[in-house]
């Protein structure tokens, strides 16, 4: 049977989609190592941050999940402390090394998901050194010297139980902690080794001399029976018997002497030990004060330097204060003294507008005054003038008189030999022309409603007779 190949074409377009769809599903499911941990982030589901999967495999959404990976390898440090301070404040070194990994419990898992994911290996190293550096410390100081030396369980127990629930809480957890020496600043460990050593060979010695005790009496109660024994078999010689009694007592005396001294120099080294014992308690002692006195001070130096940098920032604090409060002041006063001058300078102004204008005021009045006393004089300023005059007359007389009233005459001589005028002399022409010009002064004052003083007299009602109150010298 014939295939066209267009139709075998058109039949393998729809298997290379579905084989590619296959490959590509196969790809998306990741199976799990078993010293791995596939952390697979993204959209997960529930409140969790990530779902983490150790063996077996998972499937990753695409576009929606994506994974990574956290290794299960076990980590190790080493840890120099130094100078941690235990219960009995004595400074202890405990070199140790710890060794860790990633936990696979669930709720770990998650904390490593989180804390731990795309770290590298030195960074994740370095988080966990500083965690158990910290609570090795807080171990040490719940335990007394001899806790830690000798009850190395109960210190391993509280080392786990303080450090594994920290490192917990990044996920990680302890595989094994390996101390290599415990070393402290005052020689009290090596006190403690010493004084155990000592009792051990002191404690050996006592049962050597007991043993040798029990050994010398055995054999005395031996011996003694062995000559009991012969005695009653030489009952018959009486000297014999006496010298083996002899040779009892004095050998039993021997052995009780050996065991006596045997003791005396078991209870000379106890009390040789015990008194070295006391001095290296009294140095320890003596060392743990010095110690203590010494953090103490340090403590108090400490809060001295505090309250000192408290005081310095508070003195700061307080000039700052007085200086912004000394320049807010300034400003002020500045301030104040600009607006008194501003003031004063308007005012001034002010003063001297008022004093322009009233002046301007003045000299208007007596510009229109004069025009009026102009127009009233019929246009005749001559006339203007001799009224402005007369007003000034009694002012200058009054100034005049003034002038001389203190002024004690003899006589008055007038010179006036009529020179520059025909008709007489300079006074008298004065006064009779100003005699003859009153009647027109008078009919103008009078048009003008002003009423001249009376020192100018007045018009009588013959207009041709003016009373004159002055009188020259000629009339005289």
């Amino acid at each position: 049977m014939y295939l066209d190949p267009s139709f075998m074409v058109f039949l393998g377009i729809p298997a290379l989609i579905l084989l590619a769809a296959i490959i590509f599903i196969a790809n998306q499911y990741k199976r799990c190592p078993s010293n791995k941990i596939i952390v697979v982030y993204g959209k997960t589901g529930g409140n969790s941050t990530a779902k983490c999967v150790h063996g077996g495999g998972t499937f990753i959404i695409p576009l929606i999940q994506d994974y990574g990976i956290l290794s299960l390898e076990p980590l190790a440090t080493d840890i120099d402390l130094k100078g941690a301070l235990s219960k009995g404040n004595i400074r202890v070194a405990v070199p140790s090394t710890f060794t860790f990994a990633i936990s696979t419990n669930e709720k770990i898992m998650i904390n490593a998901a989180e804390r731990l994911l795309g770290l590298s290996k030195n960074d994740i190293i370095a988080q966990a050194s500083d965690i158990i550096l910290g609570q090795l410390r807080l171990a040490i100081a719940t335990l007394t010297i001899e806790e830690i030396n000798q009850d190395r369980e109960k210190f391993l127990e509280q080392i786990n139980i303080n450090v594994n629930t920290e490192l917990n809480k990044i996920g990680l957890e302890i595989i094994n902690v390996n101390i290599k020496d415990i070393t402290d600043e005052s020689g009290y460990i090596d006190a403690i080794g010493k004084k155990m050593a000592a009792e051990a060979i002191n404690k050996a010695k006592v049962e050597v001399a007991q043993q040798e005790k029990l050994g010398a009496v055995g054999e005395a109660e031996a011996n003694k029976e062995k000559e009991v024994q012969v005695a009653e078999q030489s009952a018959q010689t009486e000297i014999g018997r006496t010298n083996a009694e002899k040779e009892q007592r004095i050998q039993t005396a021997n052995l009780e002497a050996q065991a006596v001294e045997g003791e005396n120099i078991a209870k000379a080294n106890i009390a040789d030990y015990n008194a070295t014992l006391a001095v290296k308690e009294a140095n320890a002692l003596k060392l743990g004060e010095v110690a203590k006195a010494n953090a103490q001070r340090d403590v108090l130096i400490a809060q001295k330097e505090q309250v000192e940098a408290k005081l310095k920032r508070d003195e700061l604090a307080r000039q700052e204060v007085e200086k912004l409060k000394i320049q807010v002041e300034a400003d002020a006063e500045a301030e104040r003294q600009r607006r008194i001058a501003l003031g004063e300078a308007d005012a001034i102004k002010a003063k001297y507008f008022a004093e322009a204008e009233g002046i301007r005021a003045v000299l208007e009045a007596k510009a229109q005054g004069y025009e009026e006393l102009v127009k009233i004089s019929n246009n005749k300023p001559e006339i203007a003038t001799s009224f402005l005059m007369i007003e000034k007359i009694e002012n200058i007389v009054a100034h005049q008189v003034e002038a001389i009233k203190n002024i004690k005459f003899d006589k008055i001589t007038v010179w006036d030999g009529g020179a520059g005028s025909e008709k007489g002399s300079t006074t008298a022409n004065f006064m009779r022309d100003l005699i003859k010009s009153l009647p027109a002064m008078h009919d103008l004052a009078g048009q003008a409603g002003v009423e001249l003083p009376q020192i100018l007299g007045k018009v009588a009602a013959n207009e041709d007779v003016v009373s004159d109150p002055v009188k020259t010298k000629e009339d005289k």
